[in-house]
């Protein structure tokens, strides 16, 4: 069997194993991040987890812990099709994990199974900025080009391309969609709280 093969099944194994420790009772209810590499959905994730009392999960750093490698060591080495495998299993397992927010891997909307999981899985926020400020944002993160493949060539115009290529796919799967610019991750989490209606724990 391919070397590759044998990898996708290890680390589905291993995703399994990690990830089905803790069930909910139901799947419903989850708070999914979904958009472009530097709109934010890591750290806003923590915000909205602080503010909620919740659990949250980050399914990016979830396949690099079960994997052992950086996701641009994945790529590198084994090619963006099987980041991707791990990347549905992720997801799927993610479902299942008594975390309540999710934060998810830019290219999760690629796959349609991906898309049709997160229309059944609680309400998906599509955060957006503009090109140029995700271009600093990266920029400004000394992890971007350790963690992070280049999928194009790089740069501003590789947003630009990829923006262009997901934009109607990250469209289809927001129930509610949070412009970033000149926003702190605070700002982004309470107008999500807002948009949903959602108490934090202090107000409860």
């Amino acid at each position: 069997m391919h070397a590759l093969t044998w990898l996708a099944i290890f680390c589905s194994l291993r995703l399994e194993q990690l990830f089905n420790m803790h069930t909910p009772s139901s799947q419903s209810g989850k708070l999914l991040l979904i958009g472009y590499r530097g709109t934010g959905k890591t750290v806003v994730a923590e915000q909205l987890a602080e503010r909620l009392g919740e659990k949250h999960i980050d399914t990016d750093r979830d396949i690099e812990t079960v994997a052992g490698r950086t996701i641009a060591r994945i790529f590198s080495e084994s090619g963006e099709e099987e980041f991707r495998s791990l990347e549905t299993e992720a997801l799927c397992a993610a479902l299942k994990r008594d975390g309540r927010i999710l934060a998810l891997g830019g290219g999760v909307v690629l796959r349609e199974e991906n898309r049709s999981m997160l229309k059944n899985a609680g309400t998906t926020v599509l955060l957006q900025a503009a090109p140029e400020t995700i271009f600093a944002r990266l920029a400004g993160d000394p992890t971007t080009e350790e963690h992070r493949p280049n999928l194009t060539g790089g740069g501003l115009e590789e947003i630009v391309e990829v923006l262009e290529i997901r934009r109607e796919l990250y469209r289809q799967c927001a129930d509610l969609i949070v412009d970033t610019e000149d926003k702190t991750p605070a700002q982004v989490a309470d107008e999500i709280l807002a948009k949903c209606r959602l108490k934090t724990q202090d107000e409860e």
